[in-house]
């Protein structure tokens, strides 16, 4: 693997990837809404019908022969367009540790999961930024990135999840 290199996750880096969930949680100023689990993650990323993938890129050590060090993750899922009649990616979350940002990694990552959409034929690819997030924003309108302001992420959670689910009976 070339330095820097990108490969999908692996089983043995859930731990790793997890802490990096856990420090892009401490970014968002959401820390205590990272409560994953290992066993969570085995599950969706390497279960009988896994539900999301993920990319790593290892930077390489110093020293040659050294274990590689994850710098950053890229987390997906696929979701469909009922206008386009065709899958697209959503990119739940992409990080890249602060010691290894300025190098690439996150271009390189976003540049894989767009490789998917183009061979694959999906006609999306799709995530969410924080609105004070400046420095993400500015990197994704670098990449023609198109923010879709007339849109709002509505989400329903805890007891208003089971209350609206307890309506089904």
């Amino acid at each position: 693997m070339q330095p820097g290199g990108i490969r999908a996750a692996e089983p043995r880096d859930v731990d790793e990837i997890i802490a990096m969930v856990q420090e892009l949680a401490e970014y968002e100023k959401a820390r205590q809404d990272a409560l994953a689990t290992p066993e969570q993650f085995h599950s969706a990323l390497f279960g009988a019908s896994p539900t999301v993938h993920a990319f790593v890129v290892e930077h390489p050590h110093p020293h040659e022969g050294a274990q590689r060090t994850l710098a950053g993750f890229a987390l997906y899922f696929l979701n469909f367009s009922t206008w386009t009649g065709t899958n697209g990616i959503y990119l739940e979350d992409l990080y890249v540790r602060e010691a290894f940002r300025g190098l690439g990694y996150g271009r390189r990552l976003l540049a894989t999961l767009a490789g998917i959409c183009v061979d694959r034929g999906y006609g999306r690819f799709e995530w969410s930024v924080l609105d004070w997030n400046e420095p993400a924003l500015g990197f994704y309108r670098s990449l023609g990135a198109v923010a879709m302001d007339e849109w709002t992420v509505h989400r329903v959670t805890g007891p208003q999840l089971e209350a609206l689910a307890a309506e089904r009976k």
